[in-house]
């Protein structure tokens, strides 16, 4: 039986059509972003975007309209996060990205398969992240960012990414499994920094959450992938409208 159809649209949205495992790895990740919080409870607002970011991606691996909300509750947090960090590539990208949220529901609602660019055209696209890459270190370098190389990641790729996101082509997440990666060992560096004394930018709490939001969205980036491939985030991943 359909269930999709006794339900409302923010209940079918949130509820329906989700397997075992994933029900376990959300909350697992969940509970990550809680737990870190209560070691180091210096940064509830990095908390708040850890916990953003986690339903954000995990409700787009979905292929869900709903993702967006989220999106934009991990963006504005993030934002906060990023400038008291002084990571400047991941503070402009932000921004971005709460302009992006409403594009992306909008988008979202007018279009309900994903798609997969050719071969060759898959090539160029990564071929154009890489250089975009090189170019975002020697301008974040310029501007004293911290750990522009990982930063520039962020930066460049996660625009790419993310209107491929928007755009629903499979790639995406290619693309964000290489800047989830980058962003584990970019927030490990500031938080090991803090730890011994190297620096006083930002707080260990934030750092430390985004440790978390990054390793959890490595691994959500990681299951996406395959979802997307096998075409079950089509049609909002059965959740209807």
């Amino acid at each position: 039986m359909d269930n999709t159809k006794q339900h409302n649209w923010w209940y079918n949205q949130l509820f329906t059509n989700w397997k075992k495992f994933e029900v376990i790895y959300v909350t697992i990740l969940i509970l990550l972003q809680l737990v870190v919080y209560m070691i180091v409870p210096d940064s509830f607002i990095g908390m708040v975007s850890g916990v953003g970011g986690v339903l954000c991606l995990v409700y787009g691996m979905k292929g869900r309209k709903i993702s967006f909300i989220f999106g934009l509750i991990q963006c504005l947090a993030m934002t906060y996060v990023a400038w008291i960090s002084h990571a400047y590539g991941s503070f402009a990208m932000d921004i971005i990205y709460v302009i992006s949220q409403p594009i992306g529901w909008y988008m979202w609602g007018h279009d309900e398969a994903t798609h997969s660019f050719k071969r060759n055209t898959r090539r160029w696209i990564f071929i154009g992240a890489f250089v975009a890459w090189a170019i975002g270190w020697v301008v974040l370098a310029a501007l004293n960012g911290q750990l522009p190389y990982f930063d520039s990641v962020n930066f460049v790729v996660s625009i790419i990414a993310q209107l491929l996101y928007i755009l629903k082509y499979k790639e995406n997440w290619s693309l964000w499994i290489v800047v989830n990666i980058a962003n584990v060992l970019y927030w490990s560096i500031l938080t090991v920094q803090i730890l011994i004394g190297a620096t006083s930018i930002g707080t260990l709490g934030a750092n430390l959450s985004q440790v978390a939001l990054q390793a959890a969205l490595l691994f959500n980036s990681i299951y996406a992938n395959k979802v997307w491939a096998s075409g079950e985030a089509d049609n909002e991943g059965g959740a209807g409208k």
